[in-house]
């Protein structure tokens, strides 16, 4: 389907402004509108995440004790306003310093944009094209970086994997069967991030609905590398970890929008 075409739906049919990177103009918000996504959820131990935030204004949600809240997540995007491009994303859910904490954070993050206060802090998110690097690092500072990423799904079957753009060989790996999964919507994101020392809170909104799924024999495997994106997830301990749940759509669409700085 053309991008003509998506710009008769309502869902798209949004005001946009035009911001230059060193890869060319990106109009804002970015649209994408026929993707993939695989998202995993994972309990860790809390102080082992706020260590990664700690100096970020920010503060790593608790849930069920001492415990936060991971997501690796992997998109394929087949067709958006930036053209088509592999993501995946490892962020821990936050709340800015000062903000109260929801006594129900999971039920919480179901509640609309305007209204939720926790959001996820990206600690790595390695893209396949130049473009995408270039619109994530220099409009919201996103850690991005250049590298090729494996995603493909059959059935309830999923390979996905993060190349080490050193080595050349697998630096993440979350692959397996997915187990029994019933009907449910695809969260509204909110995302923190610092970009030109301001912390931005930025509003993802999303359409198309997905799978909420038990996690099967899905586990992550995390290379021995020197790679930070490898250490970085060594330290959050998710080597062999296996998921609480996993959320699974192929008709995702969302709206990347620009971040608004936080007072």
């Amino acid at each position: 389907m053309s991008i003509d075409k998506w710009n008769q739906d309502y869902f798209f049919q949004y005001p946009r402004t035009v911001i230059p990177t060193s890869e060319g103009d990106v109009e804002m918000p970015i649209m994408y509108y026929d993707d993939s996504v695989m998202m995993a959820l994972f309990r860790v131990d809390h102080e082992r995440a706020q260590a990664m935030v700690a100096d970020q204004g920010l503060q790593a949600v608790r849930i069920a004790g001492n415990k936060a809240l991971v997501g690796l997540a992997f998109y394929q995007y087949r067709q958006t306003s930036i053209a088509d491009y592999n993501e995946v994303g490892v962020a821990i859910a936050v709340v800015p310093n000062g903000t109260a904490e929801p006594s129900l954070p999971l039920l919480s993050m179901f509640r609309t944009l305007d209204k939720a206060p926790i959001g996820f802090y990206i600690v790595d998110l390695p893209v396949t094209t130049k473009a995408a690097c270039a619109a994530g690092r220099e409009i919201w500072g996103y850690p991005k970086f250049v590298t090729p990423i494996g995603f493909k799904q059959t059935g309830r079957q999923f390979e996905g994997s993060v190349t080490d753009p050193l080595t050349g060989k697998n630096l993440v790996r979350l692959s397996g069967k997915l187990g029994a999964g019933v009907p449910a919507p695809l969260l509204d994101l909110v995302l923190y991030s610092h970009h030109d020392n301001r912390l931005l809170r930025t509003l993802v909104n999303t359409r198309g609905g997905a799978k909420a799924c038990l996690p099967g024999s899905l586990r992550v495997s995390v290379a021995a590398s020197r790679h930070p994106m490898a250490q970085r997830l060594a330290a959050l301990g998710l080597d062999q970890a296996r998921p609480v749940f996993v959320f699974h759509s192929d008709k995702l669409q969302l709206r990347l929008n620009a971040g608004a700085e936080v007072g």
